[in-house]
């Protein structure tokens, strides 16, 4: 059954029960409800713009109940959904949107004047605010007679594509992971069975929509299992704990950063968190400290792992093992095959660091338009994720570092060539490497070591990428030395850098991202 159809179904299960609670405008949505708005949505879509199967719409807004509506209204005529990352450059933003080549781009209020931006570079047919502004507006396009017409329901199947999100890559210009109808159900079974989730559930969603944090950790498993997702504009510790105890939750995903910001407000000690199962979290390198700092007030906090390409649901660690086994991910889900490989490409042994190498109906499509991307991620049949995990003698895995020189801040990947890239332009740089440092409130920060070739200041560094990449990927500093250190055939030894500068520099501090700002919001 493909992704479009899982509303209809839950509408004749049990059309009164609440399946969306919108915190912005306090509206709760029932599973018939949310299902006719999906059907109205599917029929604009098709009657009034003339989307068909395999055409592509692009979103470029907050989370919303109308970006959930369009992605299940693709899902019934066999459209692909391209959720944009709005804290990204226009620049940056016209690059996707020019390779994704949607035929309509649907943007919220907050983001009329970088929708008119990007579209100066990268037109697209059909411009559609979410409400008001000089164009037919969304609700005018689903309240309109033609939307009561009903979609003509398109032949989908399981392996049809059905999202595209955009992750950055290492050669600096960012790859398209297309996910399909399959990607998304078997990701949806695979966090049923292995997080045990029930139709009682409730969560917050405060992770973006352009991660497949935000859409596939929780929100569309439970709405597949008919439970119940409260939505979210944007992070804001403050308000997630609130909500946590109002709306009564049981599982909540966030990133550690997010997690270390709640954990940090005074009323996180006297909130009512009686309701949770558990809280899980992954996008990132978490500390135990914050672990035990959770368990201590009584929670059952968990990691997990995954990535865009798998799912993202890939292990299970469970409740009983979260202090016992801290700091590791569990076993595999139910439907996913792993291995463990080491350098010479047997499988590790226990205790040995090797590649994580996935396989199973979770995984995704390939890259948008790039199938060398693809093949090599792919190849021999497995995805292999770049990631170094161990096994212990129990079978429990570890994560304990990333292949390639990617970085994660704040739960945002940082992939360090796109900054070297644009830094090798500057006239007074002759050489630079970019790592990630520990940092106590963000998990990684960037440090930037120039080798100078004429007069030179942090500033100067800083001022170079400024405008020309998001603001969540600068380094937090930068320091100078005499020259890189390479191996003999030229490559930077970043291994060593890290060791070098283990500490980092002198704190200096980060730079915010030019998202819409929130009390205690995270990047």
């Amino acid at each position: 059954m493909p992704f479009g159809d899982w509303l209809a179904k839950w509408a004749r299960y049990a059309p009164e029960k609440v399946a969306l609670v919108d915190d912005f405008s306090g509206r709760r949505y029932t599973y018939l409800e949310l299902a006719n708005r999906a059907d109205r949505a599917a029929a604009a879509l098709q009657r009034l713009l003339g989307i068909e199967k395999g055409d592509r719409i692009a979103i470029l807004a907050l989370n919303c109940p109308q970006t959930l509506e369009l992605v299940f209204a693709a899902g019934k005529i066999g459209a692909i959904v391209v959720p944009l990352n709005y804290r990204l450059t226009v620049a940056e933003l016209a690059y996707i949107v020019a390779d994704a080549a949607p035929k309509a781009i649907f943007y919220g209020p907050e983001f009329e004047a970088t929708a008119r931006e990007i579209l100066r570079e990268a037109p697209v047919e059909f411009p559609v605010p979410f409400a008001g502004g000089d164009l037919a507006s969304y609700e005018d396009l689903v309240e309109s007679p033609g939307a009561s017409e009903g979609a003509v329901r398109a032949d989908v199947g399981l392996d049809d594509p059905h999202l595209i999100l955009y992750t950055s890559g290492t050669t600096g210009r960012p790859k398209g992971a297309v996910l399909t109808h399959g990607t998304i159900t078997w990701n949806a079974v695979n966090t049923q069975v292995g997080w045990d989730l029930t139709h009682d559930d409730v969560t917050i969603t405060h992770t973006p929509f352009f991660h497949t944090g935000g859409l596939n950790v929780l929100t569309t498993p439970l709405l597949h299992r008919g439970g119940r997702v409260v939505l979210m504009r944007a992070f804001d510790a403050a308000k997630s704990l609130s909500l946590i105890e109002r709306e009564r939750a049981t599982v909540v995903f966030a990133v550690p950063t997010m997690f270390q910001l709640i954990a940090d407000l005074p009323e996180f000690h006297t909130t009512d968190l009686s309701s949770l199962r558990f809280f899980i979290t992954g996008g990132a390198p978490c500390p135990v400290s914050l672990i035990e700092t959770y368990s201590r007030r009584g929670v059952t906090f968990k990691q997990g792992y995954g990535l865009t390409e798998a799912g993202p649901n890939c292990f299970t660690l469970d409740a009983r093992d979260a202090v016992r086994k801290a700091g590791s991910v569990g076993f595999p889900n139910m439907h996913v095959d792993v291995r463990v490989v080491a350098d010479d490409g047997r499988d590790a042994n226990p205790g040995e660091v090797g590649e994580l190498l996935i396989r199973g109906p979770h995984l995704f499509g390939g890259y948008w338009r790039n199938p060398d991307a693809t093949a090599q991620a792919t190849r021999g049949g497995w995805l292999h994720t770049g990631d170094l995990v161990r096994r212990d003698e129990e079978g429990y895995t570890y994560i304990v570092d990333r292949k390639k020189d990617m970085y994660i801040s704040g739960g945002e990947n940082v992939y360090p060539a796109e900054l070297e890239r644009i830094l090798h332009g500057h006239p007074h740089i002759a050489d630079v490497a970019i790592i990630g440092v520990p940092d106590a409130k963000w998990g990684e920060v960037g440090l930037a070591v120039v080798v100078p070739a004429g007069q030179l200041s942090e500033q100067d560094v800083l001022d170079h990428l400024d405008g020309k990449v998001a603001r969540y990927k600068l380094p937090k500093a930068v320091t100078f030395a005499t020259e890189l250190p390479r191996n003999a055939g030229g490559k930077v030894l970043k291994a060593e850098l890290r060791k070098r500068y283990a500490t980092g520099p002198a704190p200096a501090p980060h730079p915010e991202t030019a998202s819409v700002p929130a009390s205690g919001a995270a990047r």
